[in-house]
């Protein structure tokens, strides 16, 4: 795999007149979106659930009592996740600019 990945690099820095490294960092940098996108239709998905806007948000409806932590820990847990991962891309993007 390892070598079929290296010679289609070699293949489109030639036909583009790119260098590998722009070809490699490009490419990350679409993957990272594309990421980014599906993570952020997700908090989007269970914030829009719970008319909430964060995790901390989350947090307070269970210290109200507005919602029971039984019924609605696994969501907790993925928005908690969902937001981290959000960030940390947000900031490997942040260095490609």
């Amino acid at each position: 795999m390892q070598i079929e990945t290296n010679k289609t690099i070699e293949v489109l820095a030639k036909e583009f007149s790119l260098s590998k490294d722009v070809i490699i960092k490009e490419g990350l940098k679409i993957f990272l979106e594309r990421k980014l996108r599906e993570i952020k239709t997700e908090i989007f998905r269970i914030t829009g659930e719970y008319k909430i806007s964060s995790v901390v948000e989350f947090e307070g409806l269970y210290k109200s009592g507005e919602i029971e932590e039984k019924d609605s820990l696994r969501d907790y847990q993925k928005l908690d996740h969902l937001e981290f991962k959000r960030d940390e891309i947000e900031k490997l993007l942040h260095e490609f600019k």
